[in-house]
């Protein structure tokens, strides 16, 4: 077997197939209206990767109170199950597999992107130290609204109800979001957490919000569907809590529990979609596969090399690539055969026309002389 393969290998995760080992991660990509209606080349653009063996679809805001930038997709109505439908028939036509991620920022948001211009709602009302994106630009965050008791059950049942309309919308699983300083994370974190209900104060109720959305969303998408994304030592909208190993090994435990399709680790030394310092104490995914045997993804700054040394040595059953994707729509071609990659370029990340979005061309067309997106060469 030569190093690339290893990459080619199919493997099946829960009820997911996957036809190689290279999964795309999750990118905001910001091209979507007020309402969460996806640009018409959406489909085209995913489409365009379906050669990964999983695709997770940027992140999807569950209500319109989940929305935490201008520009996200939804599936909150009805109305947004055809638009996903598109995209789904397209990559299962290439052959590919999809799950959608589901998304609540929590008080990583604005009045501003929020219904009526009301707070954003948190566990406490804790504000995230830094700027957001706002309708006017790079703003402040501002402290949330602490949720009440009562309100809780109702956010766990917009989890459900987002499941269900991804599967009406023909994805073959579906993500939660709990990383990176978003709504479940907030719920976990002792540094975001000040609560002294059933959710907050100890770390099994502290744990409570993010399993009960599992078994939310487990119920919708039916076993061996329901992936989770996870980041324990990433500091990314202030995140930090003093028992970290104590929390993720309980966490863990009642994951366990449940039928699950995989956990999504993401790396320390990442915070966000930039680099950080990693931490002394970090919760890497050598350490999660000790305390967990089932489906298990890792992304973070991955290479060829790191790729092919985690699944050799089974520490990982996949690994996900961001911004190579971006810029690679045949990243697993290209990956398995060792060929150059293209950078992706910063400037077109979020929102903009198509340029930088589906007009990233593949080897073969590069070879062909098609044009490499640039900075200079945006529309003005």
């Amino acid at each position: 077997m030569t190093l690339g393969a290893v990459l080619l290998t199919p493997i099946t995760l829960g009820q997911l197939s996957l036809r190689n080992r290279i999964v795309m991660a999750p990118m905001t990509r910001s091209r979507s209206t007020v309402d969460g209606i996806l640009p018409g080349s959406a489909p085209l653009y995913y489409e365009q990767r379906s050669g990964a063996g999983l695709i997770v679809t940027e992140g999807v805001t569950i209500s319109p109170t989940a929305v935490g930038n201008p520009s996200l997709p939804g599936i909150w109505h009805d109305e947004h199950v055809p638009m996903w439908r598109a995209v789904t028939d397209r990559v299962h036509a290439a052959g590919g597999t999809i799950v959608m991620q589901l998304w609540h920022t929590g008080r990583s948001s604005h009045p501003s992107v929020q219904p009526g211009g009301v707070l954003p709602v948190a566990p406490s009302p804790v504000a995230v130290d830094g700027l957001t994106f706002a309708t006017e630009g790079r703003v402040p965050f501002i402290a949330p609204r602490e949720l009440r008791t009562d309100e809780i059950p109702g956010l766990v049942a917009d989890y459900a109800a987002a499941a269900a309309r991804a599967m009406a919308a023909g994805f073959d699983g579906v993500e939660i979001h709990g990383a990176n300083g978003y709504l479940p994370d907030q719920f976990l974190h002792a540094s975001s957490n000040h609560r002294s209900d059933q959710y907050g104060g100890s770390i099994a109720h502290r744990s409570r919000f993010m399993v009960e959305v599992v078994e939310a969303v487990l119920a919708e998408s039916g076993p061996g569907r329901t992936g989770l994304r996870l980041s324990p030592s990433s500091t990314f909208n202030d995140m930090f809590d003093p028992e970290s190993e104590d929390l993720y090994s309980h966490l863990l435990e009642r994951l366990a529990e449940h039928d699950m399709a995989y956990l999504h680790i993401v790396e320390p030394g990442i915070a966000g979609g930039a680099s950080s310092d990693r931490p002394a104490d970090a919760i890497d995914i050598r350490w999660v596969r000790e305390r967990w045997s089932d489906g298990l993804i890792t992304v973070g700054n991955h290479t060829r090399e790191t790729a092919i040394r985690e699944l050799s040595d089974h520490t990982a059953d996949a690994v996900a690539f961001g911004r190579l994707f971006i810029s690679n729509p045949d990243l697993v071609r290209r990956l398995a055969e060792d060929l150059p990659l293209e950078p992706a370029v910063r400037e077109v990340f979020y929102g903009g026309t198509d340029h930088g979005y589906v007009n990233y061309p593949t080897y073969e067309e590069l070879l062909a002389g098609m044009p490499v997106p640039t900075a200079s060469s945006l529309p003005l």
